[in-house]
């Protein structure tokens, strides 16, 4: 999807602050072990969001940030306070027909608040800025842990 690396993409589409925060999001990906391959960022081979970067004009252009994974609840290992998960509601992705299979939108808990109506992956950060990108990096975490988690059950 990327000619180049994902930091030559973001200083191609972005700039100023959101720039600074998008940089600063890649360089916590590879210090954290997690693969951009495409759209797909991976940890283990197993996606933990989806990542976005265009020159179009309009949503999901120039940069959206999509979890993978179920936030229904707070992973006792790595504890939402309450402003992440504001943060996190404020971004839920509501069901608009984009052809992911989810349509008319399903029903879901997000930390422990009720959702209808939403797409298959259960928030969407458009042109996150560092407090969001905060927030993110927790939902992340909680990702990876699941898959260590997953891994050791396996093994």
């Amino acid at each position: 999807m990327y000619e180049g690396t994902v930091k030559d993409k973001m200083n191609e589409v972005l700039s100023g602050e959101v720039l600074k925060s998008a940089l600063d999001f890649a360089a916590y990906l590879e210090a954290n072990e997690m693969d951009v391959i495409g759209a797909e960022v991976s940890y283990k081979g197993k996606a933990v969001c989806y990542m976005y970067l265009g020159n179009g004009e309009i949503y999901p252009s120039p940069w959206t940030i999509w979890t993978e994974g179920d936030y229904s609840n707070e992973s006792e290992t790595i504890p939402m306070n309450e402003q992440m998960k504001e943060i996190a509601w404020a971004n839920i992705n509501r069901c608009d027909d984009c052809g992911a299979g989810c349509t008319p939108g399903k029903y879901k808990l997000i930390f422990g608040k009720e959702f209808d109506h939403m797409c298959n992956a259960d928030m969407a950060f458009y042109m996150p800025v560092a407090e969001t990108l905060e927030c993110l990096k927790k939902l992340l975490e909680m990702r990876k842990h699941y898959i260590d988690t997953e891994n050791e059950e396996e093994t």
